[in-house]
């Protein structure tokens, strides 16, 4: 049931941002399939023809909470913008720095990660937004880092596959962050796998495989040598 209490006076803005902030906890909790406007409207505390007002209908108002989910992350933490002459390998090891951050490092409300985890796992049309405002950017900014490493004829088919094997094992902590904890004891994970030392291991090691790691073995261990660690 709608909440009897009336509304209070607010803007246009007020109103939509009221609107979006209610909207999160519910598509997390329940899917942008089983959301209702209703319950919407009743944890905004607006009339239920508001979605239609501001957003035109429930599909474009997920699609902008989705959004904004992101856009809130990304501007916490941004790619940073290298100066002429910067090494390649400084870039990705920079690059992945990055996206661990924004995955693992960032305060979220906690319907924000699993928003954007429902998503992830269940592309709805909000994703396609997501791709071409945000993800696509991001992979484009990673084959430029890539087309600096690797030889000018390698094929864009290659590009793409590599650059989705390095972004694919930043997410796998996101993703699987439980299932590593289960597998992996405490104290191994204490000592191995803050955020900065995973960075580290998956730029490394992607640089390994790309042939440019000197600080790695040729058994693909890191090398006692390597000044990875102090960094």
């Amino acid at each position: 049931m709608l909440s009897s209490q009336p509304l209070l006076p607010m803007s246009t803005d007020d109103t939509r941002t009221r609107i979006v902030n209610a909207a999160g906890p519910v598509f997390a909790e329940k899917g942008f399939a089983n959301a209702t406007i209703r319950d919407i409207c009743q944890a905004a505390n607006v009339n239920v023809a508001s979605v239609n007002y501001h957003f035109g209908d429930k599909e474009q108002l997920y699609i902008e909470t989705v959004t904004q989910a992101h856009e809130r992350k990304v501007r916490q933490v941004q790619f940073p913008v290298w100066p002429p002459g910067i090494p390649p390998e400084e870039k990705l090891r920079d690059f992945v720095r990055t996206l661990m951050t924004r995955m693992l490092g960032t305060e979220q409300a906690p319907w924000q990660t699993a928003l954007m985890m429902r998503e992830v796992l269940r592309p709805t049309a909000a994703c396609k937004a997501l791709v071409k405002d945000y993800f696509s950017p991001d992979f484009d900014l990673l084959l430029g880092i890539l087309r600096e490493i690797l030889p000018a004829e390698t094929p864009a088919y290659r590009l793409h596959q590599i650059g989705f094997s390095i972004l694919v094992q930043c997410l796998h902590y996101r993703v699987a962050g439980d299932v590593v904890a289960i597998m992996i004891d405490e104290q191994e994970r204490r000592d191995h796998y803050s955020l900065a030392q995973l960075a580290e291991h998956i730029a490394e090691f992607s640089l390994a495989a790309l042939g440019c790691a000197p600080g790695y073995t040729e058994a693909g261990t890191p090398a006692a040598s390597s000044g990875a660690a102090s960094r």
